[in-house]
């Protein structure tokens, strides 16, 4: 039997707005997960060409919904996508996770991925889809993971000289993160923090970088192409109240190495800190990081 929640998205952008649908469509439709959803023309299949989100679901709480069904919005008008309907998939996610847990019990770590596409070539209307399911055991990442630095090939301000690189979309192109992540793991790594041609650092295939150095917490300025980060705002959040200035600024790759502390932060891994960056060992503070994963977890923004 099939686990996971399946909704498809019949009115995903705001052009399929509430007065234009029958009385009481919501705009999506609960799917058969094992069943053909996607035509084999949609463009996010052939070209992919959309964008997407990562929801983490605790005790059935999604987290940080607002900001990601923003993140959702930016990273499609970054592609010249019709935008989101925020209302719908806000419903569509709450939905989601209902009938997940409804049918399978339990308050473990779930994620709800939320998928926009520019929909089947020559039609031109989006498709959209959300599912929910379980996700990854990630406790031992959450004890510390080994790191590699890899050259994304661009300069640090790529997104505002060549902006139809698309840096800080959160497309469906996966494919370069996902050979970054199989070049770390031959290099005997768990995972990859991007530096630009120039040397200044920028973030992970799936995550945002965070340095404690010299008693301040700072991350990657995000005018550098990265993806802005819902979980690194909640980890700055975590850091203030504990009395720990926090910067967005320009890091050197020097700068990164000099740390006294690294984290790589992700909406459903959490905060998994770095116990190595290529040939350099770092300390890992459990205690600190524990605590700063419980914040994490426990979140209900």
């Amino acid at each position: 039997m099939t686990r996971a929640t399946l909704l498809t998205l019949t009115a995903p952008t705001v052009s399929d707005t509430a007065a234009t649908r029958a009385a009481g469509d919501p705009g999506f439709a609960l799917a058969d997960f094992g069943a053909p959803q996607v035509h084999i023309t949609d463009l996010g299949i052939t070209r992919g060409d959309g964008v997407f989100e990562t929801v983490a679901v605790i005790g059935g709480h999604p987290q940080a919904l607002e900001p990601h069904l923003e993140r959702l919005a930016h990273s499609a008008a970054l592609l010249d996508l019709p935008a989101p309907d925020a209302d719908v998939w806000r419903a569509a996610v709450l939905a989601g996770v209902d009938d997940y847990r409804s049918r399978n019990g339990g308050d473990g770590e779930l994620f709800a991925k939320l998928i926009l596409t520019r929909g089947i070539e020559g039609e031109g209307r989006p498709s959209g889809w959300i599912f929910v399911d379980e996700g990854e055991d990630f406790s031992r990442q959450r004890l510390g993971i080994r790191v590699v630095t890899l050259d994304r090939g661009y300069r640090h301000d790529v997104a505002e000289t060549s902006p139809w690189l698309l840096a800080g979309a959160k497309t469906l192109s996966y494919a370069t993160n996902r050979a970054a992540g199989r070049e770390a793991a031959r290099r005997g790594a768990d995972d990859v923090i991007f530096l630009s041609s120039d040397g200044y650092a920028l973030e992970g295939p799936t995550s945002n970088v965070i340095l404690l150095s010299d008693g301040v917490v700072r991350t990657p300025q995000t005018d550098q192409g990265i993806l802005a980060g819902t979980t690194q705002a909640a980890v700055f959040a975590f850091f203030e109240e504990r009395g720990y200035p926090t910067e967005y600024r320009r890091i050197t790759s020097d700068e990164l190495r000099d740390a006294d502390a690294l984290w790589l932060v992700s909406s459903v891994r959490q905060a998994a800190p770095i116990t190595a960056l290529d040939d350099r060992d770092y300390p890992v503070d459990a205690e600190l990081t524990a605590d700063l994963n419980a914040y994490l977890l426990a979140r209900t923004d």
